[in-house]
């Protein structure tokens, strides 16, 4: 929507998650992003939930701003249409097997210079998911209640599928570090992300990892705290739950100031013989005693007081809400220029829509572009790209090997 990758052409095969979402991000900052599925739609096509026509707002969403080619990737013609799109365009996100049709030898056989990104599962070539590989991550067993029983606690799995967003960005940036490489050497790369690779590195990036290995031993469950440092949940006298963190000497004093609580801090300090102004450690060792201390306070103001408060001495809090309320809040979509009300739309339901995340001071974002129906380039791009005269692609679409727009 900025216009800074318009130069850049990209072949996407993928479907579900984390392949779309590094197409997204391309097409976002302007790539022309080429998706081409198989003439019924991909795996993800039809993904859970459906409107009453039968158009899927999972694909929808992640398809944006892309371009749209149906073929029958069954076939053998089908097949090498999309190799041939591929070498062509030089570029190419998927999640495809690489022993598949679409390998990387095979499209580079014809485009030596290729750059081609792959999406796995596991590193030995074992299928995964996110899910999968969250719960091998450990996280789902860290999270819970600090009451539940350790020999006999469920896992806690996360409602959203974060690897397989973490992956597709990460895809979109190796995508770019290898154009970049190809621009001042000629070479092409071929690169393989393996989901479960994003997943127990981020582990190791995060210091997790080392901690484990360092204490010897599982970290404790924390509830809803913060790990090694000050913020939890609390809840108002009228019943708002919300949360709050300290991490900073300017987020602790206003958070104490906001509470009031600066006589009783005081006091807990020279019953423990610590400071908390002095950093995360003692905040987070006598983190107990403290979350009694701001629930108590809490308890006895209304939200609208408590927000008040906080919001005058700068502090970092946010009330819950549902998924629900989020998307009808204000202040978090309508008054955010973020977003855009678009009923341009496959499925014809008009809700928000999300230009870049990024924010480029002094230019024009524009407004989202809308997801294409399936196959509605199928006969631009296999004109422009593989240079078919308008006879040839009809004839390939009386003989089902490529679809045009299913719009109707």
């Amino acid at each position: 929507m900025y216009g800074l990758l318009n130069d850049l052409s990209i072949i996407e095969a993928s479907s579900f998650v984390a392949s779309p979402t590094a197409g997204l991000y391309c097409a976002q900052m302007g790539a022309e992003v080429i998706r081409v599925d198989h003439k019924e739609g991909g795996l993800d096509y039809d993904r859970y939930m459906l409107t009453k026509e039968g158009r899927s707002l999972s694909w929808e969403n992640l398809n944006r701003a892309k371009k749209s080619v149906a073929l029958d990737l069954r076939s053998g013609e089908g097949r090498e249409l999309l190799v041939e799109l591929s070498a062509k365009t030089g570029n190419l996100i998927t999640n495809l097997p690489e022993k598949s049709f679409l390998s990387h030898e095979a499209v580079a056989a014809n485009c030596p210079d290729l750059v081609s990104v792959r999406i796995m599962g596991w590193h030995d070539g074992r299928q995964a998911m996110d899910f999968t590989v969250n719960a091998a991550s450990g996280y789902p067993l860290m999270c819970g209640p600090e009451e539940w029983d350790e020999a006999t606690a469920p896992p806690v799995n996360q409602v959203l599928p974060a690897w397989d967003f973490i992956t597709g960005a990460y895809c979109a940036f190796a995508l770019i570090a290898a154009i970049r490489h190809r621009d001042h050497t000629g070479e092409g790369s071929e690169l393989r992300v393996p989901l479960g690779d994003v997943a127990i590195g981020t582990v190791a990036n995060s210091g997790a990892m080392a901690e484990m290995l360092y204490r010897g031993a599982d970290r404790e469950r924390l509830g809803n705290a913060i790990w090694g440092a000050f913020g939890r949940d609390f809840r108002s006298l009228d019943n708002t739950r919300f949360m709050v963190a300290a991490l900073t000497p300017k987020q602790w004093t206003g958070l104490v100031k906001a509470f009031g609580v600066e006589e009783e801090i005081a006091a807990l300090e020279q019953e423990c013989g610590v400071r908390f102004a002095d950093g995360d450690r003692p905040r987070f060792e006598h983190r107990h005693a403290l979350f009694d201390l701001f629930q108590s306070r809490a308890g006895t103001m209304d939200w609208p007081e408590l927000e008040r408060r906080m919001g005058e001495q700068g502090c970092t809090f946010e009330r819950y809400r549902t998924m629900h309320e989020a998307a009808n809040d204000p202040v978090l979509v309508d008054e955010n220029p973020l977003f855009t009300r678009t009923s341009a739309n496959p499925s014809g339901f008009e809700y928000p829509a999300t230009r870049s995340f990024a924010n480029i001071p002094g230019r024009e974002a524009g407004g989202p572009a809308p997801a294409p129906y399936l196959g509605q380039h199928t006969e631009e791009v296999l004109a422009d790209r593989l240079g078919l005269s308008s006879g040839a692609i009809g004839k390939l679409v009386d003989r089902d090997i490529a679809r045009l727009s299913d719009k109707d």
